[in-house]
């Protein structure tokens, strides 16, 4: 059995009072630093007076994706660009990419965060961690490697793509652990197939895309591992933002460097711990590119209740959704992720099981938006044969639970075992929005 471990467990296990005093101490400074360094923060700050407590936060002014790239690219650093370590930037697919900055303590800050995240998930100090995620000017490749440096993990810089490298160094290298996408661990399972079973591996830290508890059963169940959920992204710094522990139990965020709001997605107004809204965060350490109050629109919920293993740190819920991307139909909010975990109860209650790979394509017939979703059958159903009959069935008991789960009504449509598109280690699009403004998400 998978046990948490910790990397730094003074920090880690730090009594409420004094992590609250010392985020305090450290978001002063931070407002300090962008009155004196970020002229576009200093003019929006202008007005608002120093933070005397840490409820004063949610009186400072939101700072959104929008000010990231009006200020493209060096415009919100808060120290010249001789200072800095490296660079990064989104993976944004359309306009210019937002970018982020690291000194070296920036990139010291972060190793240890993933660091933190590697041992809380159960990996050890000279274990081998397969690292399936992109390398470049995406965070997530360069983030992994560097937290696992730092905690005596040895690396194994695979990157995204290539599929068929990444089988054989599975097989002859024989890791302990891997980090890739929630849906490049899934495609791994499916090609290992009953190979998937012997592999070395035992934990899996998977992120960068929602995923239901669903998807990760059929993961732990394909490739004999605990799979935990990681959250960061760049604009904040990079994978390591969060995670969840062997446990998981709920995603421990880093709150010594990030401080975390939970806001409504409409009102901007703070909501109570345990209640569903946009997660803001604030950087208090960050040197090169801090933020204050950046809304990630991602929907979740946290508490502050420490863990069992003794973590005193904030806990997130995993995302559950978009504020700034779901998809509106007919004014109902849907969330992919929604779909996903009503298909999978669903189809394997029916006893017709279909594969966790599913595409939703959005469209409009006059002033009507439609929604079909085509499903994919599992290779191993004993249903799986293609027959008319059977998956008309299937495709009838998805669409009762979805106008059950969703309040609206839609079509379904079930596909031959293999057919829908699969990750290739990067993000993938589960949405395809053919209404005459619509794009593919």
């Amino acid at each position: 059995m998978i046990e948490p471990g910790f990397h730094q467990p003074d920090i880690e296990t730090m009594p409420r009072p004094e992590l609250e005093a010392l985020q305090l101490d450290r978001l002063r400074q931070t407002v300090k630093t962008l009155r004196d360094k970020v002229p576009f923060m200093a003019e929006r700050l202008r007005d608002v007076p120093d933070p005397e407590s840490l409820d004063d936060l949610s009186k400072m002014p939101l700072l959104k994706k929008v000010d990231l790239r009006d200020n493209y690219p060096f415009g919100l650093f808060a120290v010249d660009r001789s200072e800095l370590a490296r660079v990064h930037a989104s993976s944004g697919t359309t306009g210019k990419p937002t970018v982020v900055g690291y000194t070296k303590d920036d990139l010291d800050m972060w190793a240890d965060c993933v660091a933190r995240c590697l041992r809380g998930a159960g990996i050890e100090p000279g274990w081998m961690l397969h690292n399936a995620y992109g390398y470049g000017l995406f965070t997530g490749g360069l983030g992994l490697h560097g937290g696992a440096e730092a905690a005596g993990i040895n690396v194994v810089p695979v990157s995204g793509g290539n599929t068929e490298r990444q089988l054989m160094l599975l097989d002859d290298f024989a890791p302990e652990a891997i980090c890739c996408t929630p849906s490049y661990a899934l495609a791994l399972t499916e090609l290992l197939g009953d190979e998937a079973q012997d592999c070395s591996l035992k934990v899996g830290i998977l992120g960068a895309e929602a995923w239901t508890f669903e998807m990760r059963a059929a993961i732990e169940r394909g490739l004999g591992i605990t799979a935990v959920n990681i959250y960061g992204l760049s604009e904040v710094i990079g994978p390591g933002v969060a995670c969840e522990t062997a446990a998981k139990n709920g995603l421990v965020i880093m709150e010594d460097h990030f401080l975390p709001e939970i806001v409504h997605p409409e009102t901007g107004e703070p909501v109570p711990d345990g209640e569903v809204g946009v997660l803001v965060l604030t950087s208090l350490t960050k040197q090169a590119f801090p933020v204050l109050r950046y809304w990630t629109g991602d929907l979740c919920s946290i508490t502050r209740e420490p863990s069992p293993c003794g973590r005193t740190h904030a806990r997130m819920s995993p995302i559950v959704g978009r504020a700034d991307d779901m998809l509106v139909i007919r004014g109902v909010n849907v969330y992919p992720s929604q779909v996903e975990h009503t298909l999978l109860n669903t189809a394997t209650a029916s006893g017709n099981r279909a594969s966790p790979h599913f595409q939703l394509v959005v469209d409009r017939e006059g002033a009507m938006d439609t929604l079909h979703i085509r499903v994919e059958q599992d290779q191993d159903s004993p249903t799986a044969s293609g027959n008319s009959e059977t998956d008309a069935e299937l495709a009838k008991t998805i669409q009762g639970a979805m106008r059950s789960s969703l309040g609206i009504g839609v079509t379904v449509s079930i596909e031959p075992s293999g057919s829908l598109p699969r990750s290739e280690g990067g993000k993938l699009s589960r949405t395809i929005d053919q209404r005459p403004t619509g794009t593919s998400l």
